[in-house]
């Protein structure tokens, strides 16, 4: 495995997570009262947004995916417009499971679905632009042994750190502490950020550490 490809995928990953440091920083100092907390919905769209587009711009640069065969241009627009429809249902999805695990159904809607879009920017959007609109790549890759580059393995560890984050953020909310942080959904949003960010770090790691033991192989 090459050294050069792990320093990449780590370099790609550090700009991702700056990324979010400079959503919680920089409009602070173009909105008057921006804060994580005070305007969390303005930060959750913020995020998303920023997330979103270094995901995009790295994926365009790096081409870590860069298929050998060239797409027409009526391919590239069918494939951009089926990757907007399935970050839109995986947000639909998303939005329908949090429902499901306690979130409330009417009130609060804006909340959890501004959620569930950041979710499906820690997930979805990373699978779209790597492994671009294909259920079957999806179910290989997040199947036991089906990575096959070290961009897959690193995208099996952000995804899974962004909805343990997501979880573990859930247990704070019916403690009677009565904080700020515990209002709907600010707990839960932080959570899968702080394990995005996390994920971003152990994956690079965690393949240089077991480089000799990976061998990526064509399925």
């Amino acid at each position: 495995m090459r050294e050069a490809e792990i320093r990449r995928l780590l370099a790609a990953n550090l700009l991702r997570a700056g990324s979010i440091v400079l959503a919680a920083v920089g409009p602070a100092f173009l909105l008057d009262g921006f804060s994580v907390l005070g305007t969390h919905l303005t930060w959750l769209c913020v995020c998303s947004v920023s997330v979103a587009t270094l995901n995009i711009i790295l994926h365009l640069v790096l081409k870590p995916s860069q298929s050998p065969k060239r797409s027409s241009f009526a391919h590239k627009i069918s494939r951009f417009l089926k990757c907007c429809i399935y970050f839109f249902m995986s947000c639909i999805l998303f939005h329908a499971i949090i429902v499901l695990y306690g979130a409330p159904l009417i009130e609060s809607v804006t909340e959890t679905f501004l959620f569930a879009v950041l979710l499906s920017t820690f997930t979805t959007l990373q699978c779209l632009c790597l492994l671009g609109p294909n259920i079957q790549a999806w179910i290989r890759v997040f199947s036991k042994n089906g990575a096959m580059s070290i961009w897959e393995s690193s995208l099996q560890i952000t995804s899974v750190c962004s909805i343990l984050g997501a979880w573990f953020g859930a247990f704070p909310i019916p403690l009677d502490w009565d904080r700020p942080w515990q209002v709907w959904p600010i707990s839960c949003s932080l959570g899968a950020t702080f394990g995005y960010m996390a994920g971003l770090i152990i994956a690079p790691l965690w393949i240089h550490w077991n480089r000799k033991q990976l061998t990526y192989k064509s399925r």
